[in-house]
């Protein structure tokens, strides 16, 4: 396993401060602050029910906060009113559509944001499916596809515009080991090849161990982080609800 970056650049590419998460009167997460850094794999983690998937929705601009900041880019929070915008995001499943082909997926985000001609659209299409090791599967439909090639596509639809940052909601769900230990390869090589900045939304803690720098830890009880750092060294928390997380111990003994 390629090892991650050894040290990011410091200036943060994704800033949330003093963020509630709910709808009405229903509170998942309160004063939730955190800092993701330009070039860092960042992950959101949590037990079932903690608000990872949700949070992810608020950041990228699906749902409104109902108090606090977001920054993303230097730019504020996400409005895709306003324009492009500056991330791609790869939601959980692959979210393809299977009546489109694999190059017509990855070229459906930019004939939404661009005006180029089909021809550049698809030759782009087929350039970001190199990047993912899928070329040879542009014309294919998604029902033709493994579990992981489905992931690898929607991660080329993430890169379709070119963002500095992507947000990943559990690329390695239902994957089997080999084939999650190759998508975990394939993100370290965007992070380290492409200069990208990575937010990535799980519960393997094996990849998380091999390729995040940095991470939250959300508690479904407390509605909000409980622990924040580098994974490997969260294992020996004094905290005992962090240390049963990253040890996958039970915390009745």
């Amino acid at each position: 396993m390629t090892s991650p970056l050894a040290k990011p650049d410091e200036r943060p590419i994704v800033r949330a401060l003093g963020l509630r998460v709910g709808w009405g009167d229903v509170v998942l997460l309160e004063s939730v602050s955190f800092q993701v850094k330009r070039g860092e794999i960042f992950a959101v983690l949590g037990g079932s029910g903690a608000g990872k998937s949700t949070l992810l929705r608020f950041l990228v601009g699906l749902e409104m906060p109902l108090a606090g900041e977001i920054d993303i880019a230097g730019r504020g929070a996400p409005d895709l009113d306003r324009g492009l915008p500056p991330f791609g995001v790869m939601f959980q499943g692959g979210a393809l559509f299977g009546s489109m082909t694999v190059g017509e997926n990855v070229g459906m985000v930019l004939q939404e944001w661009t005006k180029l001609p089909p021809d550049a659209i698809r030759a782009i299409a087929r350039a970001k499916l190199r990047l993912v090791g899928l070329e040879d599967a542009i014309d294919k439909l998604p029902s033709e596809l493994s579990g992981g090639m489905k992931k690898r596509a929607a991660i080329a639809r993430a890169l379709a515009l070119d963002p500095s940052l992507v947000f990943l909601d559990e690329p390695s769900a239902g994957l089997d080991p080999v084939t999650s230990a190759e998508l975990d390869e394939l993100v370290v090589t965007l992070n380290e090849t492409l200069g990208l900045s990575v937010v990535l939304v799980t519960h393997e803690l094996e990849s998380v161990f091999e390729i995040v720098h940095r991470c939250i830890l959300l508690d479904k009880s407390e509605k909000g982080i409980i622990a924040e750092g580098d994974p490997r060294e969260l294992r020996g928390s004094s905290d005992p609800r962090v240390s049963a997380f990253f040890q996958r111990k039970s915390r009745h003994g």
